[in-house]
């Protein structure tokens, strides 16, 4: 009888463990914006971005539906280590209203070799959807990046970073 009763209470303890884990993996979690440099789409703003990286190789102005926008280029010695261009823009429409000194896109031009699929894999995880536009393989993340690649599908020429996507977003 002993036996039964301690092999129960195991059992029930192992389901109970189960149901958590289960819960942990499945559960709904609030959108995260994919980052890069410490700077987060739809939240990071014109002066984060100073701060970080410093006056912009070159600055337009933009008009967005609208509204104006700020576009700025770090190129050459200016862009980071790696990267062949760095352009921000920033201006973004939000439930709160128009933000115009929030960063809308971040956009990586990566030199070849510095990010490969695998390495994009590694750093942002398995991509929500993975597809080709026209002959471009690209992978589509909810969280908010769009990383376009070579011909063959293993170097990433283009990271586009956005505020996370809705369901079904595109």
């Amino acid at each position: 009888m002993m036996r039964t009763v301690r092999h129960r209470v195991v059992l029930s303890a192992a389901l109970l463990v189960s149901v958590v884990v289960l819960v942990a993996v499945v559960a709904p979690r609030p959108a995260h914006a994919a980052e890069w440099g410490a700077i987060v789409p739809g939240e990071s703003t014109i002066e984060v971005v100073r701060a970080r990286w410093g006056e912009p190789t070159r600055s337009e102005a933009l008009k967005i539906e609208s509204y104006d926008a700020t576009q700025w280029v770090y190129e050459g010695d200016r862009a980071p280590p790696g990267i062949r261009r760095l352009t921000f823009e920033f201006g973004l429409l939000a439930a709160a209203g128009y933000q115009p000194d929030v960063v809308r896109i971040m956009r990586l031009e990566p030199n070849p070799g510095i990010f490969t699929r695998n390495t994009i894999v590694i750093g942002w995880g398995v991509p929500t959807r993975a597809g080709k536009d026209h002959e471009t393989p690209v992978f589509f993340y909810r969280s908010g990046l769009l990383v376009e690649f070579d011909k063959e599908g293993w170097l990433a020429l283009r990271m586009t970073f956005t505020p996370p996507q809705p369901e079904g977003g595109q």
